[in-house]
């Protein structure tokens, strides 16, 4: 089994590092939180007390960080000059396409390989094993990475070159995000002209309208049991976790030269809804704005 060192121990990145130890693999992790690397060695995991130590001897680095500015300053002082040539390098972050990019031409120039990993599935995935990982990276890099990658999820899926992992994540968000309001929308003027929320589900989950933002994630209470809209929308994803992949989408299309209106309204939509103080509901709860609550 592999050496490991895993950096970012967030509602993501924990149990990810734990579906590894559980693998038998020698993780060594890191986060700046004590409690949240003390939850990992509960599961398996040894600890470090920095970055750079965990990161020493280690055969593959996991990194799972907030935003482009965090993955910079990790890999720029503390993995790339502490790792050995060969070092296989994975950032599961959710990042800027330049930071990817940027990350990963660093890493080829000190003799490593290098994917950007960026995932789907929630808090639930990462628990159960069944992420999905759109990978950007060499073909040679993505072949040892998915072996890893494996470990934590279901969905292993190749983008293409450094960076179009990060690519993939937030136009497949951005999908999301603007889906999700239009189902919102829909379901408020289901409930204004009349229609019983169940019965509404009935007809457009099995008609046009259905998608993934109806059937698994339902924003209003009853048709879909398992639904944050049953539990006063607790987070499965955060509104700010949205919002954050939404900006990194309206960036990016201004950077290619790209039109996204939907886009570009959905994020300020979502921006409104985290800036009255949602910010920790799920994404979801979005309808109860829509609908004047």
């Amino acid at each position: 089994m592999a050496k490991i060192a895993f950096i970012g121990l967030g509602n993501m990145g924990g149990p990810m590092a734990a579906n590894l130890a559980k693998a038998q693999h020698h993780v060594i992790a890191f986060d700046l939180s004590d409690a949240a690397v003390a939850a990992a060695v509960e599961k398996g995991a040894h600890r470090a007390a920095s970055a750079a130590e965990a990161v020493k001897g280690a055969e593959i680095v996991v990194t799972m960080l907030p935003a482009g500015k965090h993955v910079r300053e990790v890999y720029e002082k503390d993995v790339l000059p502490n790792v050995a040539k060969g070092t296989l390098l994975i950032d599961c972050s959710t990042i800027d396409v330049d930071s990817a990019r940027h990350v990963a031409a660093l890493a080829g120039k000190a003799g490593m390989e290098m994917v950007d990993a960026p995932v789907s599935g929630g808090v639930g995935g990462a628990t159960a094993g069944t992420l999905t990982f759109m990978v950007g990276g060499g073909d040679g890099a993505f072949g040892k990475a998915k072996q890893i990658l494996e470990k934590m999820g279901k969905n292993i899926v190749h983008a293409g070159a450094s960076g179009n992992g990060q690519a993939a994540k937030i136009c497949n968000n951005m999908i999301l995000g603007v889906s999700m309001v239009a189902v919102s929308e829909a379901f408020m003027l289901a409930k204004r002209l009349g229609l019983d929320a169940q019965k509404m589900f009935d007809v457009v989950s099995t008609s046009s309208g259905s998608c993934w933002s109806l059937i698994n994630y339902c924003p209003v209470p009853g048709p879909v049991p398992a639904s944050p809209a049953n539990r006063d929308y607790q987070a499965g994803f955060t509104a700010a976790m949205m919002l954050k992949d939404l900006m990194l989408a309206q960036q990016a299309a201004s950077a290619a030269g790209a039109s996204t209106p939907l886009g570009a309204e959905a994020a300020q939509l979502f921006s409104l809804f985290v800036n009255s103080g949602n910010s920790a509901k799920d994404f979801s709860g979005i309808i109860k704005m829509l609908d004047g609550k």
